[in-house]
């Protein structure tokens, strides 16, 4: 761990962690011993032979033991040898192998589909060896049941639905949804993902069929973070769509009429929020992927009185400002340069306005945290969307990017305008850092890329951020072979790394937001706190990009390997806990109240130790019947 994320820390903490001293003087730092939440206690299940066996989050298949088998009457109903759960993944795998090609429904369906389609009816039958998969092979599955291939499941979820998984919520329900929300059998529940499916990823709107990335998000939330599976509920709010391809096919499985709007919308999600509120008080609600008319005003709307956040507009931020503080890094600049840096950003959507609003907020901090420091942070960022360089001159600009539109006269010093093209503002502005956050593939044109070659950067960084991979504004091929050697690229979808020849490599860093949501979920449930605040999210940012060594960065590495996401999320979990502590939000989990957690937060392996003994873990409990 570099040196970095106590640097940054300090002067922002250093009043509170002084007050908690002369509050609590004689507190002691001592060894503490914590025992998972979870354990390895018995389960008590009240369903017996066929429904054990139909049931995944009780059905082990071959590796019910022979003793297991005669309490839940299993024998003579499963193969006579019991196996290892080493050697029911090793079978799985090879049968994996195998079928990929055989699940394939003809030529126009892609090889990692037919991944999602056998990983899938291994969810369906047993839960604890799917998670199990997927924790060893996570490099290669996560972009499988998340981005990119989530995207391509959406898109065709009607023709791929087989059993539910999940809840359902629909214009339909009005009035109905308190009563309908204890249909879900779980009695707790710690992580929801919510969508109205109206812009999943890069792919517009999908309506009903945008579920799969509730269900792919929370595939992440348990096999990164350590959620148990049990207590995780994906949910679809059905208000319509306006996909007219959609409204006109017949095996469409939501609602065929165009979306709520106004009110009508606001009421519906209201009522929602109400409801799983009502049941579950301490539950942890993420939004994804709402189009921007709406991520902004829910985001305002609950997040100061709800266990909330939207992933868009706050994980793509968290993320991308540990990316580009890294960038920083790489470029062998000191981390106070940050606020020097000169940011185009293509795309003036959520995400983009997301991120720009949270790295000016970074910027302001590092220049003091004030008024003035605010202000003059947004100079730094040039913000072009679909009809160019946005200005003041701009008629009706989103309100949400108004405090970015450039001075008309400032812009016209700079040879620009309003509406100047992306090639223009780059090759005027020479900017340190080109962000793309736009869901246009190819935006970075050759053109694009050649005008950043004039950056005042010796080393420029290109974030080609938007997904899935075909919305990517750039591939790191193009972008290593036109600019130069001597960049660092980032993208959201995963790339392979570029051979730049003579054993050099061109790393292809994906800043996908999997290295912070499981933690900001994970950290919000184990510090008990009531909101997630602003100060929570900048702490994961920065764990984040503090990751990383400095040897590590210097190479253009900014962004660790996927094949690490459980320790990461448990680093970045831990700084949101501790964060969590020093604004005095925290009210505890289960049986460590906050006081209790106050005094693990002083030191920094207990804390570290706290969160891993929180994590689920893919074992087969041993079962017991109990009758109802």
């Amino acid at each position: 761990m570099s040196n970095f994320y106590n640097q940054t820390r300090a002067a922002s903490s250093l009043m509170r962690r002084l007050k908690r001293s002369l509050i609590n003087p004689t507190a002691v730092t001592r060894p503490r011993c914590f025992t998972t939440a979870e354990g390895h206690r018995p389960t008590l299940v009240h369903k017996r032979s066929l429904d054990i066996l139909h049931d995944p989050w009780f059905n082990k298949g071959t590796a019910f033991s022979m003793t297991e088998r005669d309490r839940l009457d299993l024998r003579g109903l499963l193969p006579p040898n019991v196996m290892s759960s080493e050697q029911q993944i090793e079978r799985f795998m090879v049968d994996l192998k195998r079928l990929e090609v055989q699940a394939r429904d003809g030529p126009s369906d892609p090889n990692a589909l037919a991944k999602w389609r056998i990983l899938n009816r291994l969810h369906d039958r047993n839960e604890t060896m799917y998670y199990k998969v997927l924790i060893a092979n996570i490099e290669e599955y996560a972009p499988i049941v998340y981005t990119p291939t989530v995207g391509l499941v959406c898109q065709n979820y009607s023709g791929l639905f087989r059993r539910p998984r999940g809840m359902y919520f629909s214009a339909e329900d009005r009035g109905e949804m308190m009563s309908m929300v204890y249909n879900w059998p779980a009695d707790q529940v710690d992580m929801i993902v919510v969508t109205d499916g109206s812009r999943i990823l890069g792919l517009g709107d999908l309506g009903v069929q945008g579920i799969g990335i509730a269900i792919g998000k929370l595939d992440l939330y348990v096999a990164a973070a350590g959620i148990n599976p049990q207590r995780v509920l994906p949910v679809m709010i059905d208000v319509g769509t306006n996909n007219e391809k959609l409204l006109k096919n017949p095996l469409y499985l939501g609602l065929q009429q165009h979306r709520l709007d106004g009110d009508e919308y606001i009421a519906v999600i209201d009522e929602f929020m109400e409801a799983v509120f009502t049941r579950w008080p301490n539950v942890i609600v993420q939004f994804e992927d709402f189009q921007s008319k709406w991520a902004f005003k829910l985001l305002q709307r609950y997040r100061n009185t709800h266990r909330m956040f939207n992933d868009d507009v706050q994980g793509t931020a968290g993320v991308a400002i540990a990316g580009l503080l890294g960038a920083v890094r790489a470029q062998g600049r000191p981390m106070i340069d940050f606020p020097k840096q000169k940011i185009v950003v293509a795309g003036a959507g959520s995400a983009g306005i997301g991120v720009v609003n949270a790295a000016r907020k970074t910027m302001a901090r590092m220049l003091g945290n004030t008024e003035h420091a605010f202000d003059s942070a947004k100079s730094q960022f040039w913000v072009v969307d679909a009809n160019g360089l946005i200005t003041d001159e701009r008629e009706n600009i989103d309100p949400d990017a108004l405090p970015f539109a450039r001075n008309t006269n400032e812009a016209g010093r700079q040879g620009l305008r309003e509406g100047s093209s992306l090639v223009e503002v780059v090759r005027q502005v020479r900017p340190d850092v080109l962000l793309g956050l736009s869901g246009v593939g190819g935006l970075f044109s050759k053109e694009v890329l050649e005008a950043l070659k004039g950056s005042t950067s010796a080393k420029p960084a290109i974030f080609a951020m938007s997904n899935p991979t075909k919305n990517a504004e750039c591939t790191p091929e193009e972008a290593f072979s036109i600019v130069g050697d001597n960049i660092i690229f980032a993208s959201g979808s995963p790339f392979r790394d570029v051979d730049l020849g003579n054993r050099q490599i061109g790393h292809s860093n994906q800043g996908n937001n999997m290295y912070l949501f499981p933690g900001i979920g994970l950290g919000t449930l184990l510090s008990g706190s009531r909101i997630i605040s602003d100060g929570m999210l900048q702490a994961a940012a920065e764990r984040l990009a503090a990751y990383m060594t400095e040897d590590e960065v210097l190479k253009g590495m900014i962004f660790p390997p996927i094949s690490k996401i459980r320790d990461i999320t448990k680093e970045v979990a831990a700084a949101v806990v501790k964060e969590a502590i020093e604004e005095d939000l925290a009210e505890g989990y289960r049986d460590i109240d906050a006081r209790e957690l106050q005094k693990i937060c002083q030191n920094e392996e207990e804390v570290l130790e706290y969160v891993e003994n929180s994590m689920w873990s893919p074992e087969y409990p041993t079962l017991v019947y109990k009758r109802d």
